[in-house]
């Protein structure tokens, strides 16, 4: 397999520096966080922690309320949970899993971790390449994969948006000994839930489902994410893991979220009518640049292609601490595709604006 560059959005503080210019006056549309302050219910009970001195002692490794309180949020069994530090360093456990199990399949593009971390164990992993012109409409059908062993999904996917249905993933279940499917941005996107497939997981012992709180609820910084499934194959890696992967902070949020459903689904509202309103708004502005394409989306994401390379529009944005998502490190895509996640819309006016001047 040849080298392979894996790269990530949100570097602001790198950015920060070599435009040197303050992280909150950047406007980073390359990492698909929502731009909106921390609830502050959330905060408050952060606060309380920190007052209350219970960062001295190491936290509970057994995460035994944290995985209490997601599974009553899921009517899940808790022995059927695993917390983690951000959905990325369960995506690394799992691999190792992966890896034992035969051919893994990546229906690309993808985020780059899943072979971030089949790297990590030397699995035998392949590509699939998904069709690039997909529908206006969502849920759609996952499309038809080679065989292999284990399949990695992302739903909705991350780079392209699209939703998958329920009905077409639980189909792939019967064909693999192990789906693993990430979920992170399932809640943030309207109508997702849906789709998700954690309730297969008590019917299914070769589910995993991956969970993120942290990008929901504006924390990437404190890393919190929950992984779903097979208690046997949560337990191998249990066993294998540092015995204090989160942070007390971490698992107090976890804790505060989905015990505080009023609180968590009023968020949700706020976050899901804003994806509407000003996706339409952005992909309808957007399109309006002769030469540039606007793909579908069922998130807070979308992607956009160009007639030709993309890097000086994305270097012109840059300067003007706007950051876009240039694509050619996800398999299968180049350097003439970008990812743009939505902001609010005074710095979605901004980006759309600026767009337009780079194309002039």
């Amino acid at each position: 397999m040849k080298n392979f560059i894996f790269k990530h959005g949100g570097n602001i503080f790198d950015y920060s520096k070599r435009l040197n210019i303050l992280p909150n006056d950047i406007i980073d549309s390359s990492a698909s966080l929502i731009p909106f302050s921390t609830p502050k219910f959330l905060l408050n009970a952060i606060k309380r922690e920190f007052e209350n001195k219970n960062f001295r002692y190491y936290p509970d490794k057994n995460f035994q309320e944290l995985r209490e309180s997601i599974g009553s949020f899921h009517n899940i069994d808790p022995d059927n949970i695993m917390p983690g530090n951000g959905a990325s360093e369960l995506i690394t456990w799992i691999g190792y899993e992966a890896s034992k199990l035969g051919i893994n399949c990546l229906p690309i593009p993808c985020f780059s971790d899943y072979e971030r971390s089949l790297r990590c164990w030397n699995a035998n992993y392949i590509f699939a390449k998904l069709p690039q012109n997909w529908t206006n409409k969502n849920p759609q059908t996952f499309p038809l994969m080679p065989k292999s062993d284990v399949l990695w999904i992302t739903n909705p996917h991350n780079p392209t948006g699209q939703l998958w249905s329920k009905e077409s993933l639980k189909r792939l279940l019967f064909n693999h000994k192990l789906i693993i499917c990430d979920e992170a941005f399932l809640s943030i996107t309207p109508e997702g839930e849906k789709e998700s497939l954690i309730s297969l997981t008590k019917d299914f012992e070769n589910l995993i489902v991956i969970r993120s709180l942290t990008k929901l609820f504006s924390i990437a910084g404190l890393r919190l994410g929950y992984m779903i499934g097979n208690k046997e194959i949560l337990n191998k890696l249990k066993e294998k893991r540092d015995p204090w992967p989160m942070n007390t902070f971490a698992i107090k949020a976890g804790i505060t979220l989905l015990r505080n459903k009023k609180e968590y689904e009023k968020w949700i509202k706020k976050i899901h009518t804003w994806i509407k309103t000003e996706k339409n708004f952005m992909s309808f502005e957007i399109e309006r640049v002769n030469g540039l394409t606007v793909l579908n989306s069922s998130t807070n994401f979308f992607l956009i292609k160009s007639a030709n390379s993309m890097i000086p529009n994305i270097k012109y944005l840059e300067n003007k601490g706007i950051l876009i998502r240039e694509c050619s490190s996800f398999r299968s895509l180049s350097n003439k595709w970008a990812r743009i996640s939505i902001q609010k819309h005074a710095q979605n006016k901004k980006i759309i604006n600026e767009i337009h001047k780079s194309f002039k």
